[in-house]
């Protein structure tokens, strides 16, 4: 074989070599690339998930404050509906001693001979009917007859 023909099958070898370096070099070059993005990627990811994750806690951190807002409005309420059935009954009492006191107003109104149908007191009615104490034993007389104005017997 000429020289040449050896120098040629150098060549030709040495830039097979060369092109089969360049091809690994470039192949551990995009590996390397593809390793650093997706390191990123993943840290990118992470940064990702924690913020989900703090959001997720503070979102069940509000909706626990949301319904303890709603339990103490929950209260109030019923602590309202039971002071308001409290000051009916009450209402409802008093509105019974009232009745109670205006029936006896009413009866001590018309026993009493000093006062007149209105409820009024009379101005001359003192004068009329005597003292305080003869009106008294005229009342003591009349509780110890009957209805036929008979003397009771104990």
């Amino acid at each position: 074989m000429d020289p040449s023909a050896w120098i040629w099958i150098v060549v030709v070898i040495v830039v097979i070599a060369l092109v089969v370096v360049l091809l690994m070099s470039s192949r551990k070059r995009r590996e390397a690339f593809r390793q650093k993005r997706d390191e990123q990627n993943r840290q990118h990811a992470g940064e990702i998930r924690r913020k989900a994750e703090n959001a997720d806690l503070e979102a069940r951190e509000n909706e626990a404050r949301a319904m303890h807002a709603k339990a103490d409005a929950e209260k109030a309420q019923v602590e309202a509906a039971r002071l308001r059935q409290e000051a009916e009954q009450k209402q409802s009492a008093a509105q019974d001693l009232r009745t109670d006191a205006e029936k006896h107003q009413y009866k001590a109104n018309a026993l009493d001979p000093d006062v007149d149908e209105d409820g009024n007191r009379r101005n001359d009615a003192r004068a009329d009917a005597g003292t305080d104490d003869d009106r008294a034993a005229d009342a003591r007389d009349a509780d110890s007859r009957d209805a036929d104005g008979r003397p009771r017997h104990g």
